[in-house]
């Protein structure tokens, strides 16, 4: 593998903000279908994918959606083209026999219950951070957000409780006028040890 060009930097990370506004322009299904085939090669424990993505475009599921948002966020969820529910599937060991097929990791968790949910919500964030880096990778731009009630949510959208909700993002093609200056970053000596 060869670094990647300086213009691939600055779109992924360098240039990159967390976009609140966007322009009125839709996210088509073929990028869509781009956007889950690039995060999906995203390495997980055991490969086993507990990341479930519920994309929210109709008046009447963002609404909704709008009902279990915290008042901050409840506005620029409804204004934005597409919605992403990023959840993780409680019951995502029993899909292991064909994604690792390796080693028998169901019968590890299928004995080992508690470790289901600690292992589907790590390895589906690290799912939601590929889903952020595929759509900006595609020209996209994404608003991520904790803000929310996610009993509300799964109430709303996955009433069997198999699938919980862990973040929301609006997604789209952002607007940069007015923007605030990126966030300060805790500088190298602050955040990293190397022994």
């Amino acid at each position: 593998m060869s670094r990647i060009d300086t213009a691939a930097l600055d779109q992924l990370f360098t240039h990159a903000r967390s976009i609140h506004r966007f322009a009125d322009r839709a996210v088509d299904d073929d990028t869509l279908r781009a956007l889950y085939d690039l995060l999906k090669l995203g390495p997980t424990g055991f490969n086993a994918q507990p990341g479930r993505y519920l994309f929210i475009r109709g008046a009447d599921a963002k609404a909704k959606l709008a009902e279990g948002m915290s008042s901050a966020n409840r506005e620029k969820t409804l204004a934005a083209p597409l919605n992403v529910v990023v959840a993780y599937d409680t019951r995502f060991h029993e899909h292991l026999p064909t994604q690792f097929p390796a080693y028998d990791a169901k019968a590890f968790f299928d004995q080992s219950p508690d470790w289901i949910e600690p292992t589907a919500r790590t390895n589906a964030t690290l799912q939601a951070a590929y889903l952020i880096f595929a759509a900006r990778a595609l020209g996209l731009d994404v608003g991520p957000m904790s803000g929310f009630k996610a009993d509300k949510v799964d109430s709303a959208f996955f009433p069997d409780g198999r699938y919980r909700s862990l973040l929301l993002a609006n997604i789209g093609y952002g607007l940069r006028e007015g923007l605030q200056p990126r966030g300060p970053r805790l500088a190298f000596d602050d955040a990293v040890s190397v022994l």
